[in-house]
């Protein structure tokens, strides 16, 4: 009975290490600085992404700067690493699970996001960002409120 109770908590280890390290050892380059520097030049908008919202914890943040433009959504700074993040943009400013879940049907997905030291997304054909004022990192896999920022 030991053994096959250590057997089921080394599996469950290995599978928590494993969803955690898995979107690290996928994760896709930063865009170069370049790059945004040139979507930062042509921001209509910024906000900064803070680790002190209410549905932000140790697992789950982001920090720096973001900017937006009608063409693209550019992120300089850290995300912590996980799975399927998706950016959204909301009408209106939430900073947890249970605010954005009610909105999320109403909020505009911009793409997503695969790295974690920054990121460039297009913004989609059809999106007024003046029509939005939030961006929004959402894991969709768990559910999981990352982070926001009000840009306007």
């Amino acid at each position: 009975m030991k053994k096959l109770i250590a057997i089921a908590l080394s599996a469950l280890v290995i599978l928590g290490a494993g969803i955690y390290l898995y979107p690290i050892l996928t994760a896709e380059d930063a865009p170069d600085s370049a790059q945004l520097d040139a979507a930062e030049a042509g921001a209509e908008y910024t906000a900064q992404l803070t680790r002190d919202l209410r549905g932000s914890d140790a697992l789950h943040w982001g920090e720096g700067q973001v900017s937006v433009s009608a063409e693209s959504i550019a992120h300089r700074g850290e995300l912590a690493p996980g799975p399927d993040y998706k950016l959204y943009l909301t009408k209106g400013f939430v900073e947890h699970e249970d605010e954005f879940e009610p909105v999320k049907s109403q909020a505009a997905l911009i793409g997503s996001v695969k790295s974690y030291d920054g990121f460039l997304l297009e913004v989609p054909e059809g999106v007024d960002i003046d029509q939005y004022d939030t961006v929004v990192v959402w894991c969709e896999t768990f559910g999981e409120f990352i982070t926001a920022a009000r840009y306007r």
